[in-house]
């Protein structure tokens, strides 16, 4: 039962994660709110790890929550469930986008939705740095404490080093990893 619905899930992230893999993230935190197959950390960690090894990062997520909820097969139920919308609709536009590709109602229709992925990408965005980077929580009882000052200047420097520097993006995810693990060490986060 639990792998038809990993299956399902992943299909209606699959069929309305419409800008790509970031824009599974809000289906995601929906997920993971109404199964408990996976915590907000889980989430966290699901994000690093998708966006720092090759791969869509939706299939990716997928594959990483299926297997954390169900094992190995949970991994290829969730990544079949989270693909199935796409095969099945590229494979129906592909016969009549051909034929339509000029009309103004199609155009239309991709003028509206670039927007609205762009929305669910900036929205899941927007929900990742509150995570990683403030605990909401702590903001009326220790509104300084709320903030998580190491992780900020690290972004902060990642950012300013991407824009500034010509370095492949595996240089930064490497570099991250290091600061992490010698910041782990020493205690900087908690």
């Amino acid at each position: 039962m639990i792998l038809i619905r990993l299956f399902f899930e992943f299909f209606k992230a699959g069929l309305f994660a419409i800008g790509g893999g970031l824009a599974t993230l809000p289906f995601l935190q929906e997920i993971s709110q109404a199964t408990g197959w996976f915590s907000q950390q889980d989430l966290l960690d699901l994000i690093a790890i998708s966006e720092s090894t090759p791969g869509a990062i939706g299939v990716n997520a997928a594959t990483y929550a299926g297997f954390h909820t169900y094992g190995l097969i949970g991994g290829i139920v969730a990544t079949l469930g989270l693909i199935s919308p796409s095969i099945i609709i590229i494979m129906l536009v592909s016969k009549v986008l051909e034929k339509f590709k000029e009309s103004s109602l199609v155009k239309s229709i991709f003028y509206g939705l670039r927007p609205a992925s762009t929305g669910l990408i900036a929205a899941a965005g927007f929900s990742v740095v509150l995570a990683t980077l403030v605990s909401v929580t702590d903001l009326t009882s220790d509104p300084a404490g709320a903030f998580n000052w190491f992780g900020i200047v690290l972004a902060a420097a990642l950012y300013l080093a991407i824009k500034k520097g010509n370095r492949h993006p595996v240089v930064y995810i490497a570099a991250s990893a290091a600061i992490g693990i010698a910041a782990g060490y020493l205690n900087l986060f908690g």
